[in-house]
């Protein structure tokens, strides 16, 4: 995560319109989608059928025959690793990013792994939209992650979940038992200085042990840990960022205007987040 770019855009390989190239592969266990589930990478359906305009965000598109399963499924206890993932769950693996965003990790990771497919998962059309676009071969869904996914059994080699809830149930049936689930969640210190200067909320310090806790009857945590950087923003940057989270709902949007305003420009911030390994049981 800590190697996402700048912009939040896919790496200089991937072609300036974030159009799929010709030969992109195209994530064959979506053929599973139910029927209004809206899918798209670029104008090409991600169920295999290749049809321009079969699928879009925020339109219904065709069902289809049913799941389809991994064409070279792994040895028992094989790794799926970024030189390892497409041999446990087939010719190409599948990053999905649940509740997405706009699709700038699942970019960075994309960008990573030159194998691989992506598909970013979120409630927000708007976000989607923007995340369709995110990378050549990364497609996106309308999809809740407190329900179930569009998504066959097993079909997923890596399962991202950054500042998002987690299902763990379902996060089980759709991750390949040779996958990884990789948790980001904030730490205690996770944007301390926002915090002290406009009454944030703090993280709560038994979170680790809550995300843990919630994943533990189909997850064993395989490692953790912690990432920091500092960040030097302006107050429309600190305005953005504090939008994002919870703050933003639980605090009077004048005071916290005045309060940004307050604050000397560059602001220092300390960003830190807890890195998460999780294996399906």
């Amino acid at each position: 995560m800590a190697d996402a770019p700048a912009t939040g855009q896919p790496a200089a390989e991937a072609p300036a319109t974030g159009q799929p190239a010709a030969d992109a592969p195209i994530p064959q266990a979506l053929c599973s989608a139910p029927m209004g589930a809206a899918v798209t990478v670029g104008e090409r359906c991600v169920c295999g059928c290749r049809a321009k305009g079969a699928h879009g965000v925020g339109r219904p598109g065709p069902r289809h025959a049913g799941p389809a399963t991994p064409t070279e499924p792994a040895a028992p206890g094989g790794p799926a690793t970024p030189g390892g993932t497409g041999r446990a769950v087939g010719a190409y693996p599948l990053v999905v990013d649940a509740g997405a965003g706009t699709g700038r990790h699942l970019a960075a990771v994309l960008a990573a792994l030159p194998d691989a497919v992506g598909l970013a998962l979120d409630v927000s059309k708007p976000a989607l939209r923007r995340a369709a676009r995110a990378h050549p071969r990364a497609a996106a869904a309308l999809a809740d992650t407190w329900r179930r996914l569009p998504l066959a059994d097993g079909s997923v080699a890596v399962l991202l979940d950054v500042f998002a809830p987690r299902n763990g149930a379902e996060f089980r049936r759709v991750l390949h038992p040779a996958g990884v689930l990789l948790v980001v969640t904030p730490a205690e210190d996770h944007l301390a200085e926002l915090v002290d200067a406009l009454g944030l909320l703090k993280v709560d310090p038994d979170k680790a042990d809550r995300v843990a806790g919630s994943l533990a009857d189909h997850f064993d945590q395989a490692a953790e840990s912690v990432l920091r950087a500092r960040l030097e923003l302006t107050a429309p940057e600190v305005a953005t960022l504090v939008g994002m989270g919870p703050s933003a709902r639980h605090t009077d949007p004048a005071v916290l205007a005045a309060r940004i305003a307050a604050l000397p420009e560059p602001v220092g911030v300390t960003l830190a987040v807890r890195l998460g390994v999780y294996r399906p049981r």
